[in-house]
């Protein structure tokens, strides 16, 4: 049976600082990827390194640093050469034996206090979260989809695994025209992101969400604006999903990069697209439902953590719509 709380020490000869600063790569960027991809934990003084996690996966990365170590003596470590390692060391079997294993509650730390999953259901979205790559939240208002990520996502900054946290939205009207709204395209699209910021601002505090702002460590973009970047080492969350066409979310999806997690949220019952144009974020939970490494979370009325009278409207909607199929 794997354990989660096993740890191995290893030793790297000879203690070449320069290979060694090869192998960790700028701000430890490689140690950071193969924690990320493997779900341990790394700590290392000079030479000497700890891992920590379940057995299996503990005993992948040690291989994985001494693999790359070696290489160090006459190559320049990429990410590329990472994740080349990383996929060598069986990782699909590492992580299912990791997902299987019991689930503890998952607590997130930020600055102005501690984010837990209310119900299994959102403590198991945490879980997927903190295991995949690529996440889908799906259901409706109310239930944490965006909440939980942004959480997820501003500990990966402070925790020093990500290095940035992009926010992305379709902006796509509700109603209402975005042509007809006074200011720039950043203006325009800025009420759209407004969700995006209110999370922030609860964790992080004003000021300090709009230094990141700023430096941009923190960037919030319409989805038109992703079309030709790749994103490394970032932790990118898709809100309002369900307003993506079918070729934007593809664009997204293929933006992720090395040592990046992504999750996509959306409610699929508030679709603002115009009638013809159908909605990305259905048609990828069919592409992708059998995809090794991509998580799926479905939310119902149950979930919903607002008013009670929210969660009963959400419920009456839900009932109207099926007497109305009938």
């Amino acid at each position: 049976m794997s354990s989660s709380n096993y740890s191995r020490e290893i030793t790297l000869l000879p203690a070449d600082n320069q290979r060694l600063s090869n192998l960790c790569g700028q701000f430890d960027a490689h140690i950071r990827q193969i924690e990320q991809r493997l779900k341990v934990e790394i700590a290392n003084r000079g030479n000497h390194f700890r891992v920590s996690g379940y057995d299996e996966a503990v005993n992948a990365a040690c291989a994985v640093i001494e693999k790359l170590f070696e290489i160090s003596e006459h190559e320049e470590i990429n990410p590329e050469q990472v994740h080349l390692a990383l996929q060598d060391s069986s990782i699909d079997q590492i992580l299912q034996v990791s997902a299987e294993a019991p689930q503890e509650a998952v607590f997130i730390k930020t600055k102005r206090g501690v984010i837990k999953g209310r119900g299994p259901n959102q403590q198991d979205y945490l879980h997927k979260i903190l295991t995949h790559d690529i996440n889908f939240g799906v259901g409706p208002a109310g239930t944490g989809k965006t909440y939980l990520a942004v959480a997820c996502a501003v500990e990966a900054l402070q925790r020093e695994k990500v290095r940035r946290i992009v926010l992305v939205r379709p902006a796509v009207e509700a109603g209402e025209k975005l042509g007809f709204l006074p200011g720039d395209m950043a203006q325009k699209v800025d009420p759209y992101l407004r969700p995006l910021y209110d999370a922030l601002y609860e964790m992080l505090g004003f000021d300090r969400v709009e230094k990141l702002i700023e430096r941009n460590v923190i960037e919030v973009a319409p989805l038109a604006f992703m079309r030709g970047r790749t994103l490394n080492d970032s932790f990118i969350i898709l809100d309002e999903a369900q307003n993506t066409t079918t070729e934007q979310i593809k664009m997204f999806l293929t933006r992720v990069g090395f040592g990046s997690t992504a999750v996509v949220t959306g409610d699929i019952t508030q679709i603002d697209l115009p009638d013809e144009r159908k909605s990305g974020l259905i048609q990828v939970l069919k592409v992708l439902k059998d995809v090794e490494g991509v998580s799926f979370t479905f939310f119902g009325v149950r979930d919903v953590v607002r008013h009670p009278l929210v969660q009963r409207i959400v419920s009456a909607y839900e009932q109207y719509e099926q007497r109305q199929g009938q």
